[in-house]
């Protein structure tokens, strides 16, 4: 019988190790996002004063961030261009660049999706270990009854006790990860359709500077 309390515990300590982790994922998330946000917006701010791709060659080494990547990524690929036969028709050239610009924004959320699946994870598992925890307490309130053949307050009210610990503590952990998980998969959208914008932008410059330097 003694054994049969020490398994809530467990239980107990297991939720709160997940809610220090999900509380941990999401702090860091909410900073990455913060930072990479500030750094998008000043950005943005130098590139839409860019008239050509000069201008922004002027500023990539000062400049940081997902936006700053995937811009980057589009001029190591122009720079390339000089090394190809000029056999290779501009149309293809354009899709190159595309190419390496999406693949850029893909890789920055992947990144931005990292620990997203924890979260998840979290949020869908934890009421079912709480609820566990609530069973087994359950069960050592019924052997204690049947042991000590009554069923007084004091026979049933510790197990009872650990059992809705158990289901809050389950749920508690259980909802932040939810909600963390909803906020940042909605600021991965949004920062997936920002980079994709940004890589019809930048698609749009280099066509102007060709445009103006022929």
């Amino acid at each position: 019988m003694d054994a049969v309390p020490d398994i809530v515990d467990a239980v107990l300590i297991f939720l709160v190790i997940l809610s220090v982790i999900i509380w941990s994922v999401g702090i860091s998330k909410y900073l990455a996002f913060y930072r990479n946000s500030r750094f998008d917006r000043e950005f943005l701010a130098v590139f839409s004063k860019a008239r050509d791709i000069q201008d922004l060659l002027a500023v990539m080494s000062s400049t940081k961030g997902r936006l700053a990547r995937v811009c980057q990524a589009g001029l190591d690929e122009l720079v390339s261009w000089q090394y190809l036969a000029n056999s290779v028709a501009p149309d293809d050239k354009r899709e190159m660049l595309m190419h390496s610009l999406k693949q850029q924004a893909h890789a920055e959320q992947t990144r931005m999706e990292n620990g997203l699946s924890i979260l998840a994870s979290v949020g869908s598992t934890a009421p079912f270990i709480g609820l566990f925890g609530t069973v087994w307490g359950i069960m050592n309130a019924l052997k204690s009854i049947t042991a000590m053949g009554s069923a007084s307050l004091d026979v049933v009210a510790g197990p009872i006790g650990e059992a809705l610990i158990a289901t809050a503590i389950g749920i508690a952990t259980a909802v932040p990860a939810v909600l963390a998980y909803n906020y940042f998969l909605r600021k991965v959208r949004l920062s997936a359709a920002t980079m994709e914008n940004f890589a019809s932008a930048f698609h749009l410059l280099v066509l102007k500077s060709r445009i103006k330097h022929d």
